[in-house]
């Protein structure tokens, strides 16, 4: 009976130790479907305790304390890979979840680098009404009927742009990165949103492609 309990312990340290290390982004899954927390307030979810019954999950340093029940229990800690697998496609499905996760940034380079540099300079060169005045070094650049015309359609064209750029901004974060489970307490998520702001869709071009070349990848390893 000891020697049985000694390894189950064992066992359940493994796990545990497995989950946290290499499935952080599952028990955040986890606690946002049976626990019905936020993506926010499931940022630092740890796997702290197992049994045959539940499994107990940490929130917000450890202040609070979530209890999960196993529905139907396990006959043995040998079905926890496979429960774990099952739980996590479980609430990829309830919470409308991509099976794809995205841990990486791809920042703009080639093509993708000069729309940047592009948009940012429309960006700035509009941000500011007084550059277009006569004299300024729009008018002495690029002439002063530019310049005369520029100064007329400055706030309208800062204005849309501000508008489309944040509500691209906004969809992204809501139909991209949370669908394929970057947390929003991560920098990865930011560093996502702020480029797409400032690009808008060649953002949305480069992380459809980075989720198609993980979903080839990932068909390739299950034939």
């Amino acid at each position: 009976m000891a020697k049985d309990e000694a390894k189950d312990n064992a066992t359940k340290t493994r796990i545990i130790t497995h989950m946290n290390q290499d499935h952080h982004e599952s028990l955040i899954r986890y606690l946002e479907h049976y626990a019905k927390l936020s993506p926010w307030q499931a940022h630092d979810a740890r796997l702290t305790a197992l049994d045959l019954q539940s499994m107990t999950l940490t929130t917000n340093n450890g202040a609070q304390t979530h209890r999960i029940p196993l529905n139907p229990p396990m006959t043995s800690y040998r079905e926890a890979r496979e429960r774990a697998v099952a739980m996590d496609q479980e609430a990829l499905q309830g919470l409308r979840r991509s099976e794809i996760t995205i841990t990486e940034f791809l920042p703009p380079t080639g093509i993708y680098a000069i729309v940047f540099a592009a948009i940012s300079a429309v960006f700035l060169a509009y941000s500011q009404r007084s550059w277009f005045d006569q004299g300024q070094i729009v008018s002495q650049i690029l002439g002063p009927g530019f310049a005369r015309f520029s100064y007329k359609v400055q706030p309208a064209v800062i204005s849309f742009m501000l508008f489309m750029h944040t509500a691209e901004t906004l969809y992204f974060m809501r139909y991209r990165l949370i669908r394929h489970s970057v947390n929003p307490r991560t920098r990865l998520f930011w560093l996502w949103a702020s480029t797409t702001f400032v690009e808008g869709a060649a953002s949305f071009w480069r992380f459809n492609g980075l989720v198609r070349a993980k979903r080839e990848a990932k068909a390739k390893q299950q034939h």
